[in-house]
């Protein structure tokens, strides 16, 4: 079965709707899954550069103080899934273009969900700036690409409309915030629902696929 999971690497609850989706596939050892992650910008508007995160964050919320209770609430719920969240470590807001790049060249590599878990952690855990052309090499270069040859195509204009592309897709199909799952090429979920949720629908997704092939 294949997924496609829309996501952006600054999206916290897009690292929490990874580590469920990761329990719901080992809820269903029987079946054989084919994950795939698309692009989605939360705001395709950022600069080259990024925003200060400080700057952002008072843009956005009005104020610091604003954004401590949606905080406190992904600690909360990063904790329950091995996820320590360390917002305080974050400087900078990136635009997410080149990092987006990098995950679709991961694909035909095979290490996608590497290079994923490394944006997520670099910049949840590490305070990363993941905009920057020289960490995203050594993120793929940690993930076993060619980490040269990943900061030569960065330094291009390499998929850059491709990627933007996928993303225009996503908002015609529909998808409006992350991260969204489809499932099978014909069920949308939108949210980080929790593994066992995840697993029913998958569940019903193959179910529903069946019947169409059986009154086929």
């Amino acid at each position: 079965m294949q997924i496609d999971v829309i996501s952006d690497p600054v999206c916290p609850w897009c690292y929490i709707g990874k580590r469920r989706l990761e329990r719901a596939v080992r809820l269903r050892p029987h079946i054989s899954f084919e994950i795939r992650w698309r692009p989605f910008q939360l705001d395709p508007t950022t600069p080259p550069e990024g925003y200060d995160r400080k700057t952002y964050i008072e843009k956005k919320f009005g104020s610091s103080e604003r954004v401590k209770p949606i905080q406190t609430a992904l600690l909360q719920a990063g904790e329950s899934e091995g996820i320590t969240f360390a917002f305080d470590k974050i400087t900078r807001t990136p635009n997410t273009i080149n990092a987006h790049r990098l995950i679709r060249w991961a694909h035909s590599l095979g290490v996608q969900d590497e290079i994923v878990e490394g944006l997520f952690r670099g910049y949840f855990v590490d305070g990363l700036d993941i905009g920057q052309i020289k960490i995203l090499a050594q993120i793929g270069d940690d993930a076993g690409m060619d980490g040269e040859l990943v900061e030569e195509l960065l330094s291009s204009d390499t998929d850059i409309e491709s990627v933007e592309q996928q993303d225009s897709m996503a908002r015609k199909f529909g998808v409006q915030g992350v991260p969204s799952f489809f499932m099978g090429g014909k069920t949308l979920i939108t949210g980080a629902e929790d593994a066992e949720t995840l697993a029913q629908i998958i569940d019903r997704a193959i179910s529903d696929a069946e019947s169409a092939v059986a009154t086929g």
